[in-house]
């Protein structure tokens, strides 16, 4: 798998603005194959940074509905990224 194919965007939350001020941890929306030891590839490669923990989660997806048909949204999953304390910590709107 291609780094840019494992890594599919960041998650901007609040929750995950408060893990990468407080943390040192970013959150990142990963391939449904992509492995722990995927992501840490991907990340050092993609952003050159040295990465300390790497936790992944799968996400349901929630039920929805529009009008009278019922459906679900996509189940993703969710990478929690922790990055070495004397690494800079990656900023997404740099330069925009």
């Amino acid at each position: 798998m291609n780094a840019h194919d494992v890594i599919r965007r960041p998650v901007i939350t609040e929750k995950a603005t408060l893990l990468k001020e407080g943390e040192h941890t970013l959150c990142f929306e990963v391939a449904r194959r992509a492995t722990a030891v995927d992501v840490r590839r991907a990340v050092e490669k993609v952003f050159k940074v040295k990465v300390q923990r790497v936790r992944i989660m799968n996400v349901r997806g929630k039920p929805k509905r529009l009008g009278r048909h019922a459906g679900y949204k996509s189940a993703w999953k969710k990478a929690y990224v922790r990055l070495e304390a004397d690494q800079t910590m990656i900023e997404y709107f740099e330069g925009v």
